[in-house]
């Protein structure tokens, strides 16, 4: 039914992975019993007071153990659910973000087994409040007594992420590969095993057979028994050209096709890609190209734009007739100020890289951008972009943007003079062939080309400038939209000068002959951009090596505020910062973003051109929402994940004015005052 394409998962009770976990927010509850059938009878609805234990940050696994003191421990999360309350019992040493994630459990409990009315209590490890409630959690346990260490179970044993092994199958016997892991290794006619440690693959090639299979699976039960791995053991399965992140990401190195890239994303990005390319084309001529009216989302309009360009160690301001000009071999500073949806002034501070601007105007774009984002106390949205990779949002500010060739700085003006190259910055007078591309106001970047007729192609419009004379070519295949913008280029580039407008096939000889005379050209469209879907993911660095690990059916619960995360829409690469993160990290953001971009180019075939951009918590733009279903008042309220979560899933709002001396002081302010039926329990 699949054809063979799926990536197959086994995924034992109490130890599922991640991945599965994410399709069941907010969490599997597993429960005795079964179905009612004819040989068993189910009993009548009968609440029964349960205590559950609760561990993951951000796919969290619950687990039902005996309702009894000594199940308690410092160390974990539980609740406990009665008929008329649930109890969060924070232990001492749990972790933050486990306790984030507990109360989205509360929540759950609470709308299934409750009715949605139902009072909470949160109970302190080790702290206590001298009041009538204090001791009503002990109650129910028959009376307060010290709680015990934790006892080591086969839930706590983590499974080490071992140096990675890889071995082939030949009837059914595992050889190991004692060589560089590298994607040539794997055979078509083969099945191998990867052993990670805490986790096996089993690749199998296109073109294998059916008893070969069969005989891979054996070999892997034998495996996981010789070897004393629990029982438990995750193993996924991966079929030739479908393999996933993860597993491509075990090899030294895996080159990336068009082929398999796009076979990645499972096929959902051509059937998105198809399905809008059918809705383009409803109602347009054939000699017509489509014109995308999907517009992404667009800093609002209105705002204070600053363009500055980078010359040596210093920055000169462009200006009000020059913004839109850029020039290859410059790098620029862009700083757009404006006021949101909310009313709210925020900030777009990028730099602009030039394909050909020297090393030392980029280090020093980096350095003044930085300076800037610092000043600013890290408010504006801090972007990297290189020349041909802007973004929509990019692009949207300048109406019109042109890059020109050539530059007006010292830097570039002394390179070529070194390197004994001509000049070719874009003349006042003299000849220059400008491509119109795109037909939005987010697509509508303009680039100066080489003067040759060979430069033209048949699906777009051209401005020509010889002198002082100023030609509008039409191509045969081009976009009334794109006609419309070439005339405004024409006026931007020489303002008040008469415009000849030529349709293709209809050229005069001073058209060729500006060009050095007339020559074959392409009547092709450009290749577009594989449609991908957003990945979000967590990172760590081990031996000095970068190692992602991606979140599933990412939502904004995902953004953890004591985290740093990187969002890869494949278009763009967000490096997101929470408010609790050190300052010291946040600097690190786009080494970050950098180490990231050269793992997936090396992986997934990522531009390494592509934007950066680094993002704080509470300052993320609308192109950047987007990816999520984005609920804006969460990032006006401040604390850890625990305290955003108790705020957020009990009603009180950010307007409410607070400090957070301790969770006692928090709880008894506000969640008695305001909530009336959620009480702080404390004990000791």
């Amino acid at each position: 039914m699949l054809g063979g394409r799926a990536v197959q998962h086994r995924e034992p009770q109490g130890y599922e992975s991640d991945k599965f976990l994410s399709y069941f927010k907010p969490c599997i509850i597993p429960m005795e019993g079964g179905f009612a059938s004819g040989f068993r009878k189910p009993e009548e609805d009968k609440f029964e007071t349960r205590l559950y234990i609760c561990k993951g940050k951000r796919a969290i696994r619950v687990k039902e153990v005996p309702f009894a003191r000594s199940s308690l421990n410092h160390d974990d999360v539980f609740i406990l659910d009665t008929e008329k309350k649930i109890y969060q019992f924070n232990g001492a040493n749990s972790n933050i973000q486990e306790r984030a994630k507990a109360l989205e459990v509360i929540q759950h409990l609470k709308d299934k087994y409750h009715e949605g009315v139902c009072d909470v209590a949160i109970v302190d490890d080790g702290k206590l409040q001298a009041e009538s409630d204090s001791g009503e959690f002990w109650v129910v346990f028959g009376g307060f007594a010290p709680i015990g260490k934790k006892a080591l179970s086969d839930d706590d044993v983590i499974l080490e992420t071992t140096p990675t092994k890889l071995y082939s199958v030949n009837n059914g016997k595992l050889t190991l590969e004692d060589t560089v892991l590298t994607k040539s290794i794997l055979e078509n006619t083969k099945c191998f095993l990867l052993d990670c440690g805490s986790e096996l693959y089993v690749w199998v090639g296109r073109v294998t057979q059916v008893d070969d299979r069969k005989a891979a699976s054996v070999a892997v039960e034998e495996f996981i028994v010789k070897q004393n791995r629990p029982k438990t053991t995750r193993v996924t399965q991966v079929i030739q050209g479908y393999e996933d992140h993860t597993f491509k990401s075990k090899f030294d190195s895996w080159p990336v096709t068009n082929a398999a890239g796009a076979s990645g994303e499972d096929g959902r990005g051509k059937v998105a890609a198809l399905l809008k390319k059918k809705g383009d084309v409803k109602g347009a001529s054939k000699n017509s190209p489509a014109v995308n009216e999907e517009i992404p989302p667009l800093l609002e309009g209105g705002g204070k734009l600053e363009v500055w360009c980078v010359d040596g160690s210093a920055k000169t301001a462009l200006p009000k007739e020059d913004l839109g000009k850029f020039h290859s071999g410059d790098c620029y500073i862009v700083l757009y100020t404006y006021h949101s949806g909310d009313k709210r002034e925020e900030f777009y501070l990028t730099y602009w890289i030039g394909k050909n601007s020297i090393l030392e105007d980029q280090h020093t774009a980096l350095q003044i951008t930085n300076t800037i984002w610092n000043s600013m106390k890290g408010r504006p949205i801090l972007g990297r972009i290189y020349e041909g990779k802007e973004p929509p949002q990019f692009i949207a500010l300048f109406q019109p943007m042109v890059i020109l060739k050539g530059g007006i700085s010292c830097g570039y003006k002394n390179s070529v003079q070194e390197k004994g190259l001509p000049d070719e910055t874009y003349p006042g007078t003299g000849v220059a062939l400008v491509r119109i591309n795109g037909t939005s106001i987010h697509n509508n970047k303009t680039l100066q080309v080489d003067a040759v007729s060979t430069s033209l192609s048949s699906t777009n419009c051209f401005v020509l400038q010889s002198g002082n004379s100023m030609f509008i070519w039409i191509g045969n295949t081009s976009s009334y939209e794109q006609q419309q913008w070439a005339a405004k280029i024409a006026e931007f580039l020489k303002p008040g000068v008469a415009v000849k407008h030529c349709k293709e096939g209809t050229e005069s000889s001073s058209f060729w002959s500006a060009l050095g005379g007339k020559q074959d050209y392409s009547n092709k469209n450009a290749t577009q951009d594989v449609v991908r879907e957003p990945h979000l993911y967590t990172f760590s660095f081990r031996n000095g090596k970068l190692e992602v690990t991606e979140v599933y059916n990412f939502s904004q619960d995902d953004l953890l505020t004591e985290d740093v995360m990187v969002l890869d829409t494949h278009a763009e690469v967000f490096v997101w910062m929470g408010q609790c993160v050190d300052t010291k990290e946040k600097q690190m953001a786009f080494e970050i973003g950098e180490k990231y971009i050269e793992h997936a180019v090396t992986f997934e075939g990522l531009a390494s051109d592509v934007p950066l951009y680094k993002v704080s918590e509470g300052n993320e733009p609308c192109f950047f929402r987007t990816y999520f279903s984005w609920d804006s008042t969460r990032s006006l309220i401040h604390g850890n994940s625990f305290q955003k979560k108790l705020s957020l899933m009990f009603g009180m709002r950010s307007e409410v004015s607070y400090i957070f001396f301790s969770l006692e002081v928090f709880a008894l302010l506000f969640m008695e005052k305001i909530l009336g039926n959620v009480k702080p329990i404390s004990v000791w």
